[in-house]
């Protein structure tokens, strides 16, 4: 069965739906209804036995780079790419199909926004490679 990585991404996406806020800026009980609503999401995956990991990502990173032969890595903390290009979190899932990574990327979408609503956000969807080459589906 092919693996897929459901990435999710601070307000990323081709396009925006409606404005997201940064979840620092959310009300409390927003984060948690959003939060809770991503347990279940795991717990439903766990479930169906679909679910091989899932991890929210924090905000701060830091960027290296090789830096040659004997010398320590280069590190640096900005400047970043667009907002909308860092990795919020994930869900690794082992499925029968890409219809169905896509279906459960598209109920991951749909969790709650600041307001309570569903927050359409994009969910990148990538297959993972098994020695170097895609699963047939």
């Amino acid at each position: 069965m092919p693996r897929y990585l459901l990435l999710k991404h601070y307000r990323g996406g081709p396009e925006q739906h409606h404005e997201v806020i940064p979840m620092d800026r959310w009300a409390p009980e927003a984060v948690d209804a959003h939060m809770a609503f991503l347990r279940e999401c795991g717990r439903m995956l766990e479930e169906t036995g679909e679910l091989v990991d899932a991890q929210a990502l924090h905000e701060e990173r830091v960027y290296v780079q090789y830096a040659g032969k004997d010398a320590p890595p280069v590190t640096t903390d900005g400047p970043y790419p667009e907002t909308s290009d860092l990795a919020a979190g994930w869900y690794m899932v082992d499925v029968e199909s890409r219809e169905r990574a896509l279906e459960i990327a598209a109920f991951v979408s749909s969790g709650p926004d600041q307001h309570g609503g569903p927050m359409h956000e994009w969910i990148e969807v990538r297959q993972v490679m098994d020695d170097g080459v895609p699963d047939e589906d």
